[in-house]
C-alpha cells in the first residue's frame, strides 16, 4: 500500500490518494534525456511502463509500426473468402450488428464498404427490449428471404447456436466478435473472434469494429489478389478509422499498443468531418474543435448508444451510413433528444440504486445486487457503473418485469464479473448471463434474485474487503504558475487517455480560489480562477458540480487552500491554446 500522498486519508469526495507506483528514477531520467523531453514527462512514461526503445512508438503509434497481419486470427481467411465470393458474385449480404456504439460502429464499417464495393447489404439491430441481445433466428431469416445467401453478425453471434441453428440450409453465417468463447462453438463459414480458446493471435484486446476492420484488410487482400481492382479503384480503408476509433473508445478497450494506433489515427480522421452522421453529432455537441477521446466517451457514444436504450435501436446505424447531411443533422437532434431523455431515466433509476446500495453496504455485501419492478433495462447498465464508482465494489443492476429480472452488471480493477456470471448461469442461476472481467449482462426469473446475490457474494467474497471507496492515484505535484499551455500540450502527447493508459492526474498545491461562478444546464458546472502561493492564476473546472463537500469548497472565493486534483489539459479556441485544470477531488491544504 502506497503512503498517503500529501497525507490525504479521506479526501472532500472520500477518497484515499496515493502516489502512482514508480519505477525506477533513473528510467524517467534517462527516457527525458533520450527523447529531449522535461523529467516529468520522463516520469510519466516510465510510471506508464514506457521503456526508451518503445517511447517513439508510444508518443507517435502508427499503423504501420503496429498493423498485425490479419491471417493471424482464425477463420479469417475463410471468412475474406467467402465475402471476397460474395462481392464478385454480386451476391446481396446482410448485416446484423448489436445496439451499441461497437456494434453500429463495426456494421457502418462493414456496410459502407460492400456497398462501395458494389454489394446489396440489407443490415438489422435488434431492439434491446423486445429482441434482447445477440443474433436471432427471425431477424436473420428476414434477410435470408430478401436474398442474402451471407449472413454476418458483427459484435454478436460467438454464442449464437440457437439463433444459428434454423437457418444453417438458408445462408452462410460468418461472425466478427470480440466477446469471450466457452465451451463448443457454432458450427458456422466462419467464426472470427481473437477471443476464441484456439486464437493465438494475442489480439484479445480489441474491439469489434476493429476485428471488423481487419477483415476489410483481409477482404480487399483477398480482392487485390483476384484481379478485382484492376479496373476500378481501391477503397481507401483509412477513411474508415474514425468508426473504430469511436467504437474502441466506447467500448472501453485498453488503450495501448495497436488500439492507440486506431485511436490516434482515428480521430485525424474524424477531425476532417468528412462523414455526415460523425460531423452532425460533433455539431449537436457543440465540438467545434478537434474531436479527443474523451470526445468520443462522453459526447459522441452516449448519443449513439441512446438509440439503442431507450428509442430506435437501428438510428445510430442510420447516421453513421448516411451520405445526406440533410439528414444526418435530423438524426443526430433526435438522438441528442433522445440522450436527454434518456440522461432523466438514467437519473432516477441511479438515484434508486444508490440508495438501495447504501443499505446493502451497511450489511456488508461484498458484491451490490440492486433490482426493482419497471427500471428500464436500457439503463441499468450505466446505472450500475455509477454505483460501482461510489461504492468501490462490483454492482449488478436489474429492471423487473413480468416476473424476469434483465440487468447489466460493472465491476472494479481485480474482480472478474464476467466470469462470475458464467459461472452462475452454469449452476442453473440465471437463464442468461455472460460478459467479461469488468462487465456484464444477465437475466433471471425475479424469484431468484437473493440466491443468485447469495452466489456472487461467495464467488467474489474478497470485493467484501475492498475499501469503501476507491483510491486515487497521482502522478505528481504542480505549481500554479508552472501548469501552463506549454506543458499541457506535452501532457497531451501521452494520450489518448482512457482505459489502460490513465491520464495523468496531478495536484496543485496549496490553490486559492480567487474567483468563482457557476455556469452550464442548471448551474452543474463551477467556473474558477485559481491562484499559487508561488504566484500564477491558472483558470479550473468542476463538472458535476450540483452538491457535496467539493463543490461546497469551489463555490466560494477567498477561502482557505485547497490541494487540487485534476487533469492539465491544452485548450484551444479560435486558434490560441491555453491551459486548463479539470478538477476531481480536493483536500484542505
Amino acid at each position: 500500500m502506497n503512503d498517503h500522498a500529501l497525507g490525504v486519508a479521506r479526501s472532500l469526495t472520500g477518497k484515499s490518494w496515493v502516489w502512482r507506483p514508480a519505477r525506477e528514477e533513473r528510467l524517467g531520467q534517462g527516457l527525458a534525456q533520450q527523447l529531449g523531453l522535461p523529467e516529468l514527462m520522463g516520469r510519466l512514461l516510465a510510471a506508464r511502463g514506457v521503456d526508451v526503445a518503445d517511447a517513439p512508438v508510444f508518443l507517435e503509434p502508427t499503423l504501420r509500426a503496429l498493423m498485425p497481419d490479419p491471417s493471424s486470427i482464425v477463420d479469417m481467411d475463410i471468412a475474406a473468402t467467402r465475402l471476397a465470393d460474395a462481392v464478385l458474385a454480386g451476391e446481396p449480404i446482410g448485416v446484423f450488428g448489436d445496439y451499441d456504439v461497437d456494434g453500429a460502429c463495426s456494421a457502418a464499417l462493414l456496410v459502407s464498404l460492400l456497398r462501395r464495393l458494389g454489394c446489396t447489404v440489407y443490415h438489422h439491430v435488434p431492439d434491446r427490449i423486445l429482441e434482447g441481445y445477440g443474433p436471432n433466428s427471425e431477424a436473420l431469416r428476414t434477410m435470408a428471404e430478401r436474398g442474402a445467401r451471407l449472413l454476418v453478425c458483427v459484435d454478436c453471434g460467438t454464442a449464437g447456436h440457437a439463433a444459428f441453428a434454423p437457418l444453417h440450409n438458408l445462408a452462410d453465417i460468418v461472425v466478427f466478435d470480440h466477446h469471450k468463447s466457452e465451451g463448443v462453438l457454432p458450427p458456422i463459414r466462419a467464426l472470427v473472434n481473437p477471443n476464441r480458446l484456439d486464437c493465438g493471435s494475442g489480439l484479445t484486446q480489441i474491439c469489434a469494429a476493429a476485428v471488423t476492420f481487419l477483415a476489410c484488410v483481409a477482404l480487399l487482400r483477398t480482392l487485390r489478389q483476384r484481379g478485382f481492382f484492376s479496373q476500378r479503384e481501391e477503397p481507401d480503408l483509412r477513411a474508415y478509422l474514425d468508426l473504430v476509433a469511436l467504437a474502441t473508445v466506447c467500448d472501453v478497450m485498453p488503450l495501448t499498443g495497436l488500439n492507440r494506433a486506431f485511436v490516434m489515427q482515428g480521430l485525424r480522421v474524424m477531425a476532417q468531418r468528412a462523414r455526415p452522421g460523425i460531423a452532425a453529432l460533433l455539431a449537436v455537441a457543440k465540438l467545434a474543435e478537434a474531436p479527443t477521446a474523451m470526445n468520443c466517451g462522453f459526447a459522441l457514444g452516449p448519443r449513439i448508444n441512446a438509440a439503442g436504450r431507450i428509442a430506435q435501436a437501428d438510428m445510430g446505424l442510420r447516421l453513421l451510413l448516411t451520405e445526406d447531411a440533410g439528414l444526418a443533422a435530423e438524426l443526430a437532434e433526435t438522438l441528442d433528444t433522445v440522450n436527454k431523455q434518456r440522461q432523466l431515466v438514467e437519473a432516477a433509476v441511479t438515484a434508486e440504486a444508490l440508495g438501495q446500495g447504501e443499505a446493502q453496504m451497511a450489511a456488508g455485501h461484498g458484491v451490490l445486487l440492486l433490482a426493482e419492478q419497471g427500471w428500464h433495462t436500457g439503463v441499468v447498465g450505466i446505472a450500475a457503473g455509477r454505483v460501482k464508482e461510489k461504492f468501490n465494489r462490483p454492482a449488478l443492476v436489474a429492471g423487473i418485469t413480468d416476473g424476469i429480472a434483465k440487468g447489466s452488471g460493472r465491476s472494479v480493477p481485480g474482480i472478474d464479473l464476467g466470469a462470475a456470471i458464467i459461472a452462475a448461469r452454469q449452476s442453473g442461476l440465471l437463464t442468461t448471463g455472460g460478459g467479461h472481467a469488468m462487465a456484464a449482462g444477465f437475466s433471471l426469473p425475479a424469484t431468484g434474485l437473493a440466491a443468485f446475490h447469495a452466489f456472487m457474494n461467495e464467488r467474489l467474497a474478497k470485493a467484501a474487503q475492498l475499501p469503501q471507496s476507491a483510491e486515487l492515484m497521482l502522478d505528481g505535484v504542480l505549481g500554479v504558475a508552472g501548469a501552463d499551455a506549454a506543458l499541457a500540450q506535452l501532457v497531451a502527447r501521452l494520450g489518448p487517455f482512457g482505459n489502460g493508459n490513465a491520464e495523468p492526474l496531478f495536484v496543485l498545491q496549496r490553490a486559492r480560489v480567487v474567483r468563482s461562478d457557476r455556469i452550464g444546464k442548471d448551474g452543474g458546472t463551477i467556473r474558477a480562477m485559481l491562484e499559487g502561493e508561488g504566484g500564477g492564476r491558472l483558470k479550473a473546472m468542476l463538472f458535476r458540480a450540483k452538491e457535496g463537500p467539493l463543490a461546497q469548497a469551489l463555490d466560494h472565493a477567498g477561502g482557505a487552500p485547497l490541494h487540487l486534483a485534476g487533469h492539465l489539459r491544452a485548450e484551444s479556441w479560435q486558434g490560441r491554446v491555453s491551459a486548463g485544470f479539470f478538477i476531481t477531488d480536493a483536500a484542505p491544504a
